[in-house]
């Protein structure tokens, strides 16, 4: 059988997205803004404002003027989101923020096949006209507190300048491996999967892409919901997409006729040489690993290619033990899915863990939301329970680890170790080795999109 597209899945109740979308403003933030001769405001998707904060925005990252169809085609996927700037009174383009920032209520995979509410963070950028003033910091921490007064345990982003946003008690959680692969050194050495690759519309992949990373999501820590406008991004379905017709679709289908897998790449030709194309992937989602195989397979074999790139890949890809010479392979890691842990309780009673243990914690917070000293309890099963202690009480038997938000934060998906941590006299403890076994994961968390 084939699969049978449904639609986009909701991460959360309506009313909470909606609830936290309508929160107001957080008025810390709004006075020190205030005080300043700037103002905080909300903006709606549907007003004539969104357009003039959509071409700050577009701006802020060194792109182009929106045109009216792309403003029209981010007005009608950007409902979902909680769109906010910060506006100068005193400037010539007074109906134009200074600043922005968006935001909303997703779901973030965590160990153990489960996910936690999060508050995710985009779009944020400070005119060069008003640094220094800050801005930043006012956006950022107003929607931190919001999300923290609307019970959100959890704040995600991917950043564009890395140094920002430790201040905040963000850390880089999931690292992404950027991978350039030169074929004919590569030779596949990896398994022959029964089942076919067959080429599929754009149409139909923008189809199959969220009802299959809605199946297999939450088996990866680090990865979230997709808002539907990314799949568009993707599969070229948006009706303003530049260069759609280059895109190139497959989906492996296993021997029951079960699609398993998807595929997007794009060629480039060589003029000098029209054997050494370059072929650039730009999403491979496999829900099991003979589709995780095949297509790789298949993109490794294409003719008139010498080279494939992919990048948002994880730090420990199967595809390193799939090729006869791994140093056909170039991969080239960074920091990319950050994390900040905003109710630590239920942060860390969400996930689950390697082995049992009793683990005191005491946690600093510069933003006084998630600091406190908190009494982990790993069972046998994995799960946890965490009991809040008042200050200078302990636990006999207990490890003992102080470290702050940040590099709590950093181990919470599994890809970071305690022990670097300690290494790095960012994080003390009497038995550094068991804690950063608790908090270890088999499997490196990643993700697989920007937002």
């Amino acid at each position: 059988m084939t699969t049978t597209p449904q639609p986009d899945a909701a991460v959360a109740p309506a009313s909470d997205r909606d609830a936290f979308r309508a929160a107001p403003l957080d008025e810390q933030s709004r006075t020190r803004l205030a005080e300043n001769g700037l103002e905080y405001r909300r903006v709606e998707v549907g007003d004539d404002g969104f357009s003039s904060w959509l071409q700050v925005t577009a701006r802020g990252f060194q792109d182009g003027e929106r045109s009216d169809e792309q403003i029209a085609a981010a007005r009608e996927r950007s409902g979902y989101r909680r769109v906010t700037g910060v506006f100068d009174p005193a400037a010539p383009m007074a109906d134009a923020p200074a600043a922005t920032i968006a935001s909303w209520l997703g779901e973030l995979s965590v160990p153990g096949g489960r996910a936690i509410p999060s508050a995710a963070i985009s779009a944020v950028t400070v005119s060069p006209t008003h640094r220094r003033r800050g801005i930043a910091r006012a956006m950022l921490e107003g929607e931190l507190r919001t999300a923290h007064a609307a019970g959100i345990p959890m704040a995600m982003l991917t950043v564009s300048e890395s140094t920002l946003y430790g201040r905040y008690g963000f850390a880089p959680a999931a690292a992404a491996a950027a991978w350039r692969i030169e074929t004919r050194r590569a030779t596949w050495i990896g398994p022959r999967p029964e089942g076919r690759v067959d080429f599929i519309s754009r149409e139909r992949l923008r189809e199959l892409l969220p009802v299959l990373h809605d199946r297999s999501r939450r088996r990866v820590p680090g990865e979230i919901d997709v808002p539907g406008g990314h799949w568009d991004n993707f599969a070229g379905t948006r009706p303003d997409a530049e260069k759609a017709g280059d895109k190139r679709a497959v989906h492996y289908t296993d021997a029951s006729g079960e699609v398993r897998g998807l595929a997007v790449y794009t060629v480039r030709e060589n003029h000098d040489d029209f054997t050494k194309a370059t072929v650039n992937v730009g999403y491979l989602l496999a829900e099991t690993d003979d589709a995780y195989a095949a297509l790789w397979r298949f993109l490794l074999e294409l003719d008139l290619v010498a080279e494939v790139q992919a990048s948002e890949l994880a730090a420990d890809e199967p595809l390193l033990w799939m090729i006869a010479d791994q140093r056909a392979a170039t991969v080239t890691l960074t920091d990319h899915q950050y994390v900040r842990i905003l109710d630590v309780p239920r942060a860390l009673e969400t996930r689950r863990y390697p082995v049992a243990a009793t683990v005191l914690l005491d946690v600093s917070d510069p933003l006084g939301l998630a600091g406190g000293r908190f009494l982990l309890e790993v069972g046998a099963e994995g799960a946890a329970r965490v009991t809040t202690l008042p200050e200078g009480e302990t636990r006999e038997g207990a490890i003992t680890v102080t470290l702050g938000i940040q590099e709590l934060s950093a181990v919470y998906l599994g890809g970071v170790s305690l022990a670097t941590l300690a290494a790095a006299r960012r994080v003390q403890s009497g038995d550094i080795e068991t804690a950063a076994r608790v908090f270890g994961w088999h499997t490196a968390p990643r993700l697989s999109i920007w937002y």
